[in-house]
C-alpha cells in the first residue's frame, strides 16, 4: 500500500509549465508582422520597385540622350613648337602647351517600328504582375502566420484537454487505491489506474512541449525578435461567411493570382509586337557640336576656343537578314504568349478548385464542430456516471477506462475541428483577398 502511495504523490507532482516570458498578440497583429517582416514580401516588394524602375526606363525610351565631354591636355614645355617623327609621320607641336576640347550630343529615336510603345505595354503589365504578386506573397505570409496562430491555439487546447485527463486519472487513481485498501478490488485495478495516470501526466508533457515549439514557429512566421505567443481572440471563431457562395466565386476569379497571371499574358502580347517590330525600319535623328583650342594657361575653354563645328544627321536602318535571329525572337514570343494563355486558364481553373475545397472545408469543420462539442459533453457525463458506479463497485475499471479514452478522443476531434475551421476560414481570405 505504501508504494501505491509514493506513485500516487510522485504523479500528482507534475513540473509546471516554463515562464518563458513570450508576449502574446492578436490576429491583427500576426497579419500586420507578417505583411511587414516576411522574406517573401520583402522580395515581393523589391520586385516591385524593379518594376516600376522598368516602367520609368520604358517612358523615358521617347526623350532624347543627351551626352556632354570635355578634355584638356598639357604638352611639355621642351616640345612646343618641335617637330618630331611618330610611326613614320612628322608631328609638329603646338606652341601652346595647353589643348582644349568640349562636344554636345543628342540623339533621339524617331521611329523604330512600335516597338517603344509595345515595351511601355510591356513595362505596365509587367509592373501589374509585380503588384500582384506582392498581394499574392503577403496573403500567402498571413496565411502562413494565421496557421501557426491557429496551431499554437490548438496547442493550448490540447495542453488544457491534457491536464483535464489528468485530473481525471488522479482521480481514477485515488478511488482505485481507496478500493484496494478496502479489498473490494484486485490489485489489478491500481495498477492500470496507475498506468492511466502516467499517460495523462505524458500527455501533459507533450502538450507542452508542442505548444512551445508552435509559439517558435509563430514568432518565425512574423519574424519578430522576441517570442510571441497566440493571444486569446474571440473573432476568429466567428459563425458562418459574410458573403454566399456565388460572390465567393466571383471574388475568387479576380483574386491576385489570377490578377498576376492575366498581367503576366499581356506583357508575353506585347514582347511577341515587339519582335514583329524588328522587321520594320529604325529612323534616329542626332546632333552634335564641338571645338578645340589651345592656350598657355590651364582655363576651361582656355585662350582660343574658336573651331567649332556641329553637325545634323538622320539616319535609316532596316535589317535585311540577321541569320533567322528575327524569326527565332517571334517564335520565342509566341510560345511564350501561348504559355501565358494556358497559365491564366489554370490559374482561374485553380482558383475555383481552391474556393470549392475550402468551401467545403469549411462547411464540413463547422458541422464537426458542433457535433463534437455535443459529443464531448455526452462523454464526460458518460465517464462522471461510470465513475460513481465504480466507485460503488456496479462497474468494473475497463468499463471507466473505454468511458476516458472515448472523452479523450472526443476532446482531440473537438479541437482538430475548431482548427479545420479557422484556417479554411483563412485560406478563403487569403483566396479571395478580403476578410470574411
Amino acid at each position: 500500500m505504501m508504494g501505491l502511495a509514493v506513485v500516487l504523490a510522485a504523479t500528482t507532482a507534475l513540473p509546471a509549465a516554463a515562464d518563458s516570458g513570450v508576449r502574446a498578440i492578436t490576429i491583427g497583429e500576426v497579419v500586420a508582422l507578417a505583411q511587414r517582416n516576411a522574406v517573401a514580401v520583402i522580395q515581393a516588394e523589391g520586385q516591385q520597385r524593379n518594376g516600376a524602375a522598368g516602367l520609368r526606363s520604358a517612358y523615358g525610351a521617347f526623350l532624347p540622350s543627351v551626352s556632354v565631354s570635355a578634355g584638356a591636355n598639357r604638352q611639355l614645355p621642351t616640345q612646343a613648337g618641335q617637330t618630331r617623327v611618330v610611326n613614320g609621320q612628322i608631328v609638329t607641336y603646338a606652341p601652346e602647351p595647353w589643348s582644349y576640347s568640349a562636344s554636345l550630343g543628342a540623339s533621339v529615336d524617331l521611329f523604330t517600328g512600335g516597338s517603344r510603345f509595345f515595351e511601355l505595354q510591356q513595362a505596365r503589365a509587367q509592373s501589374s504582375a509585380a503588384a500582384a504578386n506582392l498581394i499574392t506573397q503577403r496573403n500567402g505570409a498571413v496565411l502562413a502566420a494565421q496557421q501557426q496562430f491557429f496551431n499554437v491555439l490548438a496547442a493550448r487546447e490540447s495542453e488544457a484537454a491534457a491536464s483535464a485527463q489528468l485530473d481525471q486519472a488522479q482521480q481514477q487513481l485515488r478511488v482505485s487505491v481507496l478500493r484496494l485498501k478496502l479489498r473490494a478490488v484486485t490489485r489489478s485495478d491500481s495498477l492500470r489506474s496507475e498506468i492511466l495516470s502516467h499517460n495523462a501526466r505524458l500527455a501533459v508533457l507533450q502538450a507542452r512541449t508542442a505548444l512551445a515549439v508552435a509559439n517558435a514557429s509563430l514568432t518565425r512566421a512574423v519574424g519578430t525578435p522576441y517570442p510571441v505567443t497566440a493571444a486569446a481572440d474571440s473573432t476568429i471563431d466567428r459563425p458562418g461567411l459574410s458573403l454566399d457562395d456565388e460572390s465567393l466565386r466571383q471574388l475568387a476569379l479576380e483574386g491576385p493570382e489570377v490578377r498576376q497571371a492575366t498581367a503576366s499574358l499581356d506583357a508575353a502580347r506585347a514582347a511577341l509586337r515587339i519582335a514583329w517590330a524588328a522587321y520594320l525600319p529604325s529612323v534616329t535623328a542626332s546632333y552634335s557640336r564641338g571645338g578645340n583650342g589651345a592656350g598657355s594657361s590651364f582655363a576651361i575653354g582656355g585662350d582660343d576656343l574658336s573651331s567649332y563645328s556641329g553637325a545634323l544627321r538622320l539616319s535609316l536602318s532596316l535589317p535585311l537578314f540577321t541569320q533567322f535571329q528575327r524569326e527565332a525572337q517571334t517564335t520565342q514570343a509566341q510560345v511564350a504568349r501561348e504559355n501565358a494563355e494556358a497559365s491564366l486558364r489554370d490559374a482561374r481553373l485553380a482558383a475555383l478548385e481552391s474556393l470549392t475545397q475550402s468551401l467545403g472545408s469549411f462547411h464540413a469543420a463547422e458541422e464537426r464542430a458542433a457535433i463534437q462539442a455535443a459529443t464531448v459533453q455526452a462523454a464526460l457525463e458518460d465517464l462522471r456516471e461510470q465513475q460513481q458506479k465504480y466507485a460503488i463497485g456496479a462497474a468494473v475499471l475497463l468499463d471507466v477506462l473505454t468511458s476516458q479514452a472515448t472523452l479523450d478522443q472526443a476532446r482531440h476531434d473537438l479541437i482538430q475541428a475548431h482548427y479545420d475551421q479557422r484556417f479554411a476560414r483563412a485560406q478563403l481570405e487569403a483566396l479571395v483577398g478580403r476578410s470574411l
